[in-house]
């Protein structure tokens, strides 16, 4: 009896032995893979890599199985009517909402697994101009780098050089309150681009803004590009005509065409970007975008 119960005791370790090796075995082949593709995402020029994105809400789509891809050192810009999930978009890859499918990468990094990470790569200035009334332009700016961990002599010079960088010397030290439309803008997006982001998101920069101010703000932007990638939402197509290396039309949480302005023209047969933007929002953009393989993306 005792041989018996040391045989199957024998037999049961062999067992939970070979399950055991398996299940390393399997989650050393899942560490490589998932070593290759960081490996791969690392050494790719593409700044934002997005799979099959997707935001819903009880009763709602917000976002639905995007797939884009956004080149380092570019400005893309994200078109759409209101409600077409531009912000939605912007939020999730900044990691202000939680996406409830797909995958993406920002810089290399996992927006579901490595977000920490991703947050000190990227920056966001939204619709709604986020200053402190009541403090002048250079004391909103050292504030903002002080809650970032700057020192008190770090948030003069980052200030300085903020307000050197957007031409806001005459305005430097007056509260925001009594400054116009444009200098607020100008300021907030200076806040963003204080902490040093590699990519930025601009959320209806010039909204509110007269002819003159945005146009002053397009070259602000252009400058921008110089050092790092910029993703931008408007609804002003002759501003993303103007600025865009690189356009995606969302309708109703989807992607509908996706390209350059002058391949969107082509392939919609309009003069100008506003007249394909139409075409693609009322006819669905069916023909124009088919989302892109992985070996695309890379």
């Amino acid at each position: 009896m005792r041989t018996n119960n040391q045989n199957k005791e024998t037999t049961d370790k062999k067992q939970v032995s070979s399950r055991n090796k398996e299940t390393t075995d399997k989650e050393q082949v899942s560490s490589r893979s998932k070593e290759a593709s960081d490996k791969e995402q690392a050494n790719s020029p593409k700044a934002i890599v997005v799979t099959g994105l997707s935001r819903q809400y009880p009763g709602k789509t917000a976002v639905d199985n995007i797939s884009f891809s956004v080149d380092k050192g570019s400005i893309f810009s994200l078109l759409g009517v209101n409600g077409a999930g531009k912000t939605t978009t912007i939020k999730m890859l900044c990691g202000l909402t939680r996406p409830t499918g797909g995958e993406a990468y920002v810089l290399s990094h996992n927006i579901h697994t490595e977000l920490d990470e991703v947050k000190k790569l990227v920056n966001i200035s939204p619709q709604d101009t986020s200053v402190a009334s009541r403090l002048t332009v250079r004391e909103n700016l050292e504030f903002i780098a002080g809650i970032y961990g700057a020192d008190r002599k770090k948030q003069r010079e980052k200030a300085d050089e903020m307000i050197q960088y957007f031409h806001l010397q005459e305005v430097a030290d007056r509260r925001t309150k009594v400054l116009s439309g444009g200098w607020q803008r100008k300021l907030s997006i200076a806040m963003a681009l204080i902490t040093e982001p590699q990519i930025i998101f601009l959320d209806e920069p010039t909204l509110g803004l007269d002819v003159l101010a945005r146009r002053e703000l397009w070259e602000v932007i252009r400058r921008m590009k110089e050092k790092i990638t910029i993703i931008l939402t408007t609804h002003y197509m002759e501003e993303a005509e103007s600025l865009s290396d690189k356009v995606a039309v969302m309708v109703d949480g989807q992607i509908k065409a996706m390209g350059s302005v002058e391949e969107l023209k082509e392939q919609t047969g309009a003069d100008n970007l506003e007249e394909a933007f139409v075409r693609i929002a009322q006819e669905g953009g069916c023909l124009l975008y088919t989302s892109p393989s992985p070996r695309d993306m890379r």
